[in-house]
């Protein structure tokens, strides 16, 4: 009886150690995935701060440059899709239509010194720059609360848990195609 009696609590402790290993490592999970979750809110915010810039800086820009149209519309249709995005990954690919509608936009911009000496619009654009700014750090935080994430949920025990509760890689935040290069300036 007594070697019954030990079997059964080396069984218990096993079953106890595999349950705490188990609810301990969907804890860090769920702190990790919080975490990533809260990074992506501070990079929803600070989009959306910008997205309420551009409507001045566009009509500000649009007092000079009317003729424009296609570059405003852009801006209009993919401000609407950032502010609008269900996902991360639609956030995502509407954030990258933006900056290359903003690339567009200031582009223009250069060719109206008389626009670049108001100082409605310098004001804009200098807010611009320091919300530029803020969502580069947000993005660097947001990243990495990312990449932690994806290691965590493929290293081994914490893959089998992960795939037990359906928990997935999540995406990062790139930058826009053709960003490495090097803007052309000229005065």
């Amino acid at each position: 009886m007594k070697k019954g009696s030990l079997v059964l609590g080396i069984i218990v402790i096993l079953l106890v150690a595999l349950i705490g290993g188990v609810v301990s490592s969907y804890n860090s999970l769920v702190s990790m995935e919080t975490a990533v979750d809260s990074s992506w809110a501070e990079v929803e915010n600070l989009l959306q701060n910008r997205a309420d810039l551009i409507p001045n800086l566009v009509a500000t820009v649009r007092g000079y440059a009317s003729h424009e149209e296609g570059v405003f519309s852009e801006i209009a249709n993919a401000r609407s899709r950032l502010i609008g995005a269900g996902s991360a990954s639609e956030a995502l690919e509407a954030n990258q239509q933006l900056e290359s509608a903003l690339s567009r936009l200031l582009v223009i911009v250069e060719q109206y010194p008389q626009l670049k000496a108001d100082t409605h619009f310098t004001r804009l654009m200098d807010e611009l720059a320091a919300s530029e700014n803020k969502i580069a750090q947000g993005r660097r935080r947001y990243n990495q609360a990312v990449e932690a994430w994806n290691v965590k949920i493929k290293q081994f025990p914490t893959v089998v848990i992960a795939n037990m509760f359906g928990k997935q890689a999540r995406p990062f935040f790139e930058a826009r195609p053709g960003a490495e290069e090097v803007p052309q300036v000229q005065f």
